[in-house]
C-alpha cells in the first residue's frame, strides 16, 4: 500500500502537471470506485471546475475543485493518480478518470480496484480529517505530542505508530524503519519505553520519511514500480533471515495486526 512517502510523491506531480486545469467532463467507470456516492452524481458535480489546490493528509488526497468542492482519493494497496497527455490512451485498469482541457486526462489508475474517490464539501472534508493525528513532517509532530500519546498507549510499539491516530500517514514499511533506528523491538508496550528512546523514535520517524519522500519523488512511478537506479535503503523491512546491516545477526518476522514486521533481535529490545 502506498504510504506517506509514496502519496506525497504522486501530490507533488499533481501540483506539477494538473494545478489550475479545468475540467471538462468526468467519467466513473467502476462505480464500487465512489461507493455509497452514486458515479453519475461524482461526474455532474466535478465537471465544469478548475483543479485550485491539491494536498496530502495521511494516505489521502485531497483536491480542491473552484466553487467549494473537494475531491477524495484513498489510493489503497495498488492505486495511482496521474496525468497524461490524452485522455483516450488511458490504461485499461482505469477506474475514473478527469478529462481536461486540450484533452489530456488525470487518471485514476487502479489494477486492483481497491482504492476509493468521493466528493465533499469543505466542512465534510475537514469533518473526515479530524481524526488523523499529527503530519509526522509539520511542526504539531514535536517530541511532547509523541510521548504524551505514547503515555497513555499500551499497544505494541509498530501498532502505535501504524495507528492513524497517533501518526498520520506512516505505514508498515517506514515504522518497521524508524523501529529499527531507534532500537526499539516492535512489540514493546509505548508506555515502556522511556524518553531517551521515545526521543530516538521521535528523531528516527522524521528522518526516515524525509529520505522517503526525496527517493519516492525521484524514484516513484506506481505501488511497487519504481526506477532502477534510485531505492530507499530498506535496512530490516522485507529481509528475513538476512543479516543485520549494523550487528550481523539474522533479522526476524513477526505477525502484527495482520501484517508482517521485521526487526533485528541484536539491534531492537
Amino acid at each position: 500500500m502506498p504510504e506517506l512517502p509514496e502519496v506525497e510523491a504522486v501530490c507533488r506531480k499533481l501540483r506539477r502537471d494538473a494545478l489550475g486545469a479545468w475540467i471538462s467532463a468526468v467519467r466513473v467507470l467502476r462505480s464500487a470506485t465512489t461507493r455509497p456516492q452514486k458515479p453519475r452524481r461524482v461526474e455532474s458535480l466535478a465537471a465544469g471546475r478548475t483543479i485550485e489546490t491539491v494536498e496530502r493528509r495521511g494516505k489521502n488526497i485531497l483536491m480542491s475543485l473552484s466553487g467549494g468542492l473537494w475531491v477524495r482519493i484513498h489510493l489503497r494497496m495498488t492505486g495511482n493518480l496521474y496525468v497524461i497527455p490524452d485522455v483516450r490512451l488511458r490504461p485499461a485498469s482505469t477506474r475514473a478518470y478527469f478529462e481536461l482541457e486540450g484533452g489530456r486526462g488525470l487518471v485514476f489508475d487502479d489494477p486492483r480496484a481497491l482504492g476509493r474517490l468521493h466528493l465533499h464539501t469543505a466542512a465534510e472534508a475537514a469533518r473526515l480529517m479530524e481524526d488523523l493525528g499529527p503530519e509526522p513532517l509539520s511542526r504539531e509532530f514535536t517530541l511532547d505530542v509523541l510521548a504524551a500519546a505514547a503515555r497513555r498507549s499500551r499497544k505494541p510499539a509498530k501498532l502505535f505508530l501504524m495507528d492513524q491516530q497517533h501518526v498520520a500517514g506512516l505505514g508498515n514499511i517506514y515504522a518497521a524503519e524508524a523501529l529499527f533506528r531507534a532500537h526499539i523491538h516492535p512489540a514493546r508496550p509505548m508506555n515502556r519505553i522511556g524518553p531517551p528512546r521515545l526521543a530516538l523514535l521521535h528523531a528516527a520517524i522524521v528522518e526516515v520519511l524525509r529520505e522517503a519522500v526525496h527517493w519516492a519523488v525521484t524514484s516513484y512511478r506506481r505501488p511497487g514500480e519504481f526506477s532502477e537506479a534510485e531505492d530507499f535503503p530498506l535496512a530490516v523491512y522485507g529481509r528475513e533471515g538476512e543479516p543485520c546491516v549494523t550487528c550481523g545477526r539474522r533479522l526476524r518476522r513477526i505477525p502484527q495486526g495482520g501484517r508482517s514486521t521485521y526487526y533485528c533481535p541484536g539491534c531492537q529490545r
